[in-house]
């Protein structure tokens, strides 16, 4: 299992950029899809992108074009690069990992989760 740890969160305004990253501590991190999810207050859980064990990369589509997934399996991090947010954007983000093939909107087969990090976009 991995132990996972979010980080890049903050406050910006909209049409700002933030660039979050998820450090993972245990083994075999690159046999992980990886995958950045956020919550909002009332809101369900939601997948914004997953990138698999092979690479291949999935978003929803309010985070096509502007938001990036990457991983760097050398260093056991994930990370989620945002463009041009929005107020809707606003949430607790989260990273997990899941089976070696998963996309974003495999959400319940999404494992281990890290504690989150806020964003906050104001108009």
């Amino acid at each position: 299992r991995l132990q996972l740890v979010e980080s890049g969160g903050g406050s910006v305004q909209a049409g700002g950029s933030l660039n979050l990253s998820c450090v993972a501590s245990g083994d075999l991190f690159s046999t992980y899809s990886m995958g950045w999810f956020r919550q909002s207050p009332g809101r369900e859980r939601e997948g914004v992108a997953v990138i698999d064990a092979d690479g291949h990369s999935t978003y929803a589509d309010s985070a096509k074009d502007r938001f990036s997934i990457s991983r760097d399996n050398d260093k056991n991090v994930v990370f989620l690069q945002m463009n041009n947010l929005k107020p809707d954007d606003s949430a607790m983000y989260f990273c997990a990992d899941g089976p070696f093939y998963s996309t974003y909107e495999d959400v319940r087969d999404f494992n281990d989760w890290g504690q989150g990090t806020q964003v906050t976009v104001s108009s």
